[in-house]
C-alpha cells in the first residue's frame, strides 16, 4: 500500500502539492511571457494576465478546498483524540478551525477577483487570507504542544512553532509595506520610488505562503493515523394516502 494511501494523509498531501504548484506554475508561466519580473514579484502579479491568471484561478480555488476539507479533517481528528485525552480545549479547537475556513474564504476571494480588475475585494480576501492563515497555525502550534505526546512528537511541535513564528514575523511587513505602496505594477525598476517598500513586501509576502506549505508538511504524519468515513441514515417518514 502506497503511504500517501495510509489513513488521510492525502488530504495535506495534495493541499502541499496543490498550494505549491499554484506558486511556482504560475510564476515560471508569468516569467516566460514576460508579465512579471524575475525578482520577487508579488503572488498574485503571477496571476494576473492570461493564461496565467486562467490557472492561477483554478489552482488557487482547488487548494483552497483541499486546506478546508483538511482543516476540517484536523479538527475531527483532535476532537476525537480530546475524548481520550482530554488535554486540548474544545473552544480552541473550534476557534483553530474558524479562523482556518475564514483563510480560505479569503483564498477564493483572491482566486475569483484579480488584483486589476477589483482590487478592492482582492487586497480585503489577501489580507484575510494572510492574517487568518498566519492565526490558524500560531493556534495550531499551541494545540500541537497541548495534545504532546499523543500523535505529535517534540520535533513536530518545535517545527511548527518556527514556521510559525516566521509566518508571524514576516506577515506585518507584508501588509504594512503594501499598504504605503503608492502604485500596482507588475514590473518595477530598482530606481522606482516605491521600489524597496514593494520588494520588502513581496519577500515576506513568499515568506508567508511557504511557511504554510511546510507547516502543512508536518500534518502527514499524524494524518496516516486516522480515517474519516461518510454515514448516510435513511430518515423514513409515513406517507398519508
Amino acid at each position: 500500500m502506497p503511504w500517501f494511501t495510509e489513513g488521510t494523509c492525502f488530504l495535506p498531501v495534495l493541499l502541499v502539492i496543490s498550494s505549491s504548484s499554484t506558486f511556482i506554475v504560475d510564476y515560471v508561466i508569468a516569467l516566460v511571457r514576460r508579465d512579471v519580473d524575475a525578482i520577487f514579484p508579488y503572488i498574485s502579479d503571477t496571476g494576473t494576465k492570461p493564461p496565467e491568471s486562467c490557472v492561477f484561478g483554478l489552482m488557487t480555488s482547488i487548494t483552497a478546498f483541499a486546506g478546508l476539507a483538511t482543516m476540517y479533517a484536523r479538527y475531527k481528528f483532535l476532537e476525537r483524540l480530546n475524548e481520550k485525552i482530554g488535554q486540548v480545549p474544545p473552544t480552541l479547537n473550534r476557534s483553530a478551525l474558524a479562523v482556518g475556513l475564514i483563510a480560505c474564504f479569503g483564498m477564493c476571494m483572491v482566486a475569483t477577483f484579480q488584483e486589476t480588475v477589483v482590487a478592492v475585494v482582492h487586497d480585503v480576501g489577501a489580507s484575510t487570507f494572510f492574517t487568518c492563515g498566519m492565526l490558524y497555525i500560531v493556534l495550531q502550534t499551541i494545540i500541537s504542544f497541548k495534545a504532546y505526546p499523543y500523535a505529535t512528537s517534540k520535533t513536530v511541535c518545535w517545527t511548527r512553532t518556527i514556521l510559525a513564528v516566521v509566518a508571524f514575523v514576516a506577515v506585518f511587513p507584508t501588509i504594512i509595506c503594501w499598504a504605503f505602496v503608492k502604485k500596482n505594477k507588475l514590473h518595477w525598476d530598482p530606481q522606482d520610488q516605491d521600489y524597496v517598500l514593494h520588494l520588502i513586501s513581496a519577500v515576506c509576502e513568499w515568506t508567508v505562503a511557504f511557511s504554510f506549505v511546510f507547516f502543512f508538511l508536518t500534518y502527514i504524519r499524524e494524518f496516516k493515523l486516522f480515517t474519516l468515513s461518510v454515514k448516510a441514515e435513511l430518515q423514513e417518514h409515513s406517507q398519508e394516502y
